[in-house]
């Protein structure tokens, strides 16, 4: 396997989480592939998934739907870059289907999963296409938002 290539200097455009999670990294990578694990995990209450289509390979694509307390239904479409088992995926909202733009590209989302003494070393890398799209996911509670989700993600992980 090759090295994966350095990352391009985001600067203003990235947003990061990372964690340790006490859990060994191919149970959290599980909590990322499964659809029936995600629907558990993935979305700070009040909101919940309801939804989770998954093609976990290189080239497949993902539908995620997130409800709303007051039932609207928010679909996040995407397509995998990369998957590289109990170590990396990537994806983006920049193709809806396999090489089909998306109206809108807003983020691509770089997941790293390292084992640090049995626990995991998660990071969630979101490089936005604009530093206004970066500023507008801080604002819409991204550390907040998928600190929540990551210990939710966590929880769940420990227990599989």
């Amino acid at each position: 396997m090759s090295p994966a290539p350095t990352p391009p200097d985001t600067g203003q455009r990235e947003l990061v989480l990372t964690r340790l999670i006490d859990a060994p990294r191919d149970k959290v990578f599980r909590c990322w592939t499964e659809p029936a694990l995600i629907l558990r995990w993935f979305t700070p209450p009040p909101w919940r998934t309801v939804r989770a289509e998954i093609d976990a390979r290189t080239g497949g694509t993902s539908c995620i739907v997130m409800q709303g307390p007051d039932g609207t239904e928010i679909p996040n479409r995407g397509v995998y870059l990369e998957l590289v088992r109990n170590e990396r995926i990537v994806f983006t909202d920049a193709y809806t289907t396999p090489w089909q733009p998306s109206a809108k590209p807003f983020f691509t989302c770089v997941l790293t999963f390292e084992d640090e003494d049995g626990k995991t070393r998660y990071t969630a890398r979101a490089r936005h296409w604009t530093v206004e799209d970066c500023v507008a996911h801080e604002n819409m509670g991204f550390h907040m938002g998928w600190g929540i989700a990551t210990d939710q993600l966590a929880e769940l992980a420990s227990t599989l």
